[in-house]
C-alpha cells in the first residue's frame, strides 16, 4: 500500500529546461564551422530575410563575390593571367593576391569585383614555395653541408630584389619561417627544398645566398607556390582552362554547377580571422561604416585582443566587414556598453539588409528635440539644449576636440570661452605664427616714426604711378609718328 502511496504522489511530467540541444557545426561550410563553440552574448534577435548563405547566393552574386585558386602556367605574367580571367568571366574588375615571375607556376588567388576589397589582406599573407636549385660545382659537404645551409638561412634575412625585379633594388629584412630540405643531388648538382616564409620574400636571392653560404655559387632553376594566404593546392586549384570550360557550359547549357565548382565565396579567405557575429538589424549601419556597439552584439571567438584584426559576420555566414576590436574577449562578456569594433574595410553591398538604425528610445527623443529646434538639424547641442541631455548623452561620432567643446557647453561662459580659444589655436596655428611675424616688424614704433614710414610709403607710390604714366606717354607718341 506504501509503494503504490509513494507512486501516487510522485508527479510523471516533463518539467522545462533552461538547456538547449547542442548543434553539431563542426560540418558547416566557411564561416560558419564550429559556430556553437563561440561565446554567446546574446541568444535573442529578430531574424531579418534579407540576405543568405554564400553557396547559395544566385549565381551573378556569387561571381562578383567569388575568388578563384588559379594554377599560374609558365610563361604570362601574373596581370596578363588576371586580365585573362576578367575577359573570359566578363566582370567588371579583378585582382590578385601577390605577383609571380613569368616562370613561376602555382597559386595565384583571383578575386573578382566585391573580393578584390580583400586583396590588399591577402598579399600580406604567408606564402609557401618549393624550389629547384642549381649548384655551379659539387659541394664539399654533400647533403649534410647542403642541409646545414638551409638551416641557417631561416629567420629574419636581408635581402634585395634580384636585377630583374619591377620593385625598387633597396635591401630590407625578409622572414623564413621553415624550410625544409626534400631531394638532394650532389652529383647532377640539384637540390629541391620546402620553405614558408613571409609576403615579398625573393626565392631567387635565396638560392644566391645558399651558393654564396657553400661556397660553390647558385642559382633558382625552377619555382612553384604552394600556398599563398588561406589557399593551398589541395582547395580547388583550377587551370584557365577550367575556367574558361566552365563560363563556356554557363552561356550553352545554362549548367551553372561547373561555374560553382571553379569559383569559391570569397569567405574561404577569411576562415583564419577570429569572428563576431552582428545581429541582423545592426548589418546595414555596420555597412555604412558605424563602429559596431555591445547592443549589436551576438557571438564572439574567445581570445581575442585589443587592435586585432577580426572579421564581422551575420548569422547566415556571410563576411560583412574586416574589423579592429576595440574589446578583448573578456571586456565582451563583461561590460554593458561600448565600442566592439571599428570598420577597417568594408566587404558586404549597402542596403542588403534594411536600415535599423533610429529606432530605439534615444534616437526618438533625439528626433523630438530636434523637432522642437533644442538641436540643430545636425543634431548638434544649441544654446536651448537641456543640460540633462548634455550630460547624458555620448556621441561616438565625435572628434576629441569637439567633445571637449560639447563638455564645456554646460561649464560657466569664461571657461567656454578658454576652450574655444584653445581649440582655434589648435587649429590655426600657421595663421597665428605670421600675424606674430608682421607684428614683430614693427613692435615698439613711436608715433613720429610710424609717421615717416608712411609718408615714405605715400612717396614711393607716388613715384611708381609717375614712372607708369610717363611710359604710357612715350609709348603714344610711338603709336602717331
Amino acid at each position: 500500500m506504501e509503494v503504490v502511496k509513494k507512486k501516487m504522489e510522485e508527479e510523471y511530467t516533463i518539467k522545462p529546461q533552461a538547456v538547449t540541444p547542442a548543434l553539431d557545426t563542426s560540418s558547416w561550410p566557411l564561416l560558419l564551422k564550429n559556430y556553437d563553440k563561440l561565446l554567446v552574448r546574446t541568444g535573442h534577435f529578430t531574424p531579418i530575410p534579407n540576405g543568405c548563405s554564400p553557396l547559395k547566393r544566385d549565381i551573378k552574386s556569387y561571381i562578383s563575390s567569388g575568388v578563384i585558386n588559379l594554377d599560374k602556367p609558365s610563361n604570362p605574367s601574373s596581370h596578363e593571367v588576371v586580365a585573362w580571367v576578367k575577359r573570359i568571366l566578363r566582370c567588371e574588375k579583378t585582382g590578385h593576391s601577390g605577383t609571380l615571375d613569368p616562370k613561376v607556376t602555382g597559386c595565384l588567388i583571383v578575386c573578382i569585383d566585391r573580393a578584390t576589397r580583400l586583396v590588399k589582406s591577402q598579399q600580406g599573407a604567408g606564402k609557401e614555395y618549393v624550389c629547384v636549385i642549381r649548384m655551379h660545382d659539387k659541394v664539399p659537404g654533400g647533403q649534410a653541408a647542403f642541409a646545414r645551409a638551409l638551416e641557417t638561412l631561416t629567420g629574419a634575412l636581408f635581402q634585395r630584389p634580384p636585377l630583374i625585379s619591377a620593385v625598387k633594388r633597396q635591401l630590407r629584412i625578409r622572414t623564413i619561417h621553415e624550410s625544409k630540405l626534400i631531394e638532394f643531388d650532389n652529383d647532377r648538382h640539384l637540390g629541391v627544398f620546402w620553405v614558408s616564409c613571409e609576403a615579398g620574400t625573393y626565392i631567387r636571392t635565396l638560392c644566391v645566398h645558399l651558393g654564396l653560404l657553400l661556397g660553390v655559387g647558385a642559382h633558382m632553376q625552377e619555382l612553384r607556390r604552394v600556398r599563398s594566404g588561406a589557399m593551398d593546392e589541395t582547395k580547388q586549384l583550377v587551370t584557365l582552362h577550367d575556367v574558361l570550360d566552365a563560363q563556356w557550359t554557363m552561356d550553352n547549357t545554362r549548367d551553372e554547377s561547373y561555374l560553382r565548382k571553379v569559383i569559391s565565396p570569397l569567405e574561404t579567405l577569411l576562415t583564419s580571422y577570429k569572428r563576431i557575429v552582428v545581429k541582423d538589424s545592426a548589418v546595414n549601419a555596420v555597412c555604412y561604416g558605424a563602429k559596431l556597439m555591445l547592443p549589436g552584439l551576438l557571438r564572439y571567438e574567445s581570445g581575442i585582443e585589443h587592435h586585432e584584426e577580426v572579421v564581422l559576420m551575420t548569422t547566415k555566414g556571410e563576411a560583412i566587414a574586416l574589423g579592429i576590436a576595440q574589446m578583448s574577449t573578456v571586456e565582451m562578456s563583461t561590460c554593458d556598453h561600448g565600442v566592439v569594433a571599428k570598420v577597417k574595410r568594408c566587404i558586404m553591398e549597402r542596403d542588403l539588409y534594411p536600415r535599423r538604425w533610429g529606432l530605439g528610445p534615444v534616437a526618438a527623443e533625439k528626433k523630438k528635440l530636434k523637432a522642437d529646434g533644442k538641436l540643430d538639424k545636425f543634431g548638434r547641442p544649441n544654446d536651448s539644449t537641456p543640460a540633462k541631455w548634455t550630460a547624458g548623452y555620448q556621441d561616438y561620432s565625435m572628434t576629441d576636440a569637439s567633445a571637449a567643446a560639447a563638455a564645456a557647453a554646460t561649464t560657466p561662459q569664461k571657461a567656454v570661452e578658454e576652450t574655444k580659444m584653445e581649440i582655434v589655436q589648435a587649429e590655426t596655428p600657421a595663421t597665428e605664427d605670421g600675424d606674430k611675424k608682421k607684428r614683430k616688424k614693427h613692435d615698439g614704433e613711436t608715433p613720429d616714426e610710424k609717421a615717416e614710414r608712411k609718408r615714405r610709403k605715400a612717396e614711393k607710390k607716388a613715384a611708381k604711378a609717375a614712372k607708369k604714366s610717363g611710359k604710357g606717354e612715350a609709348a603714344d607718341d610711338d603709336d602717331s609718328d
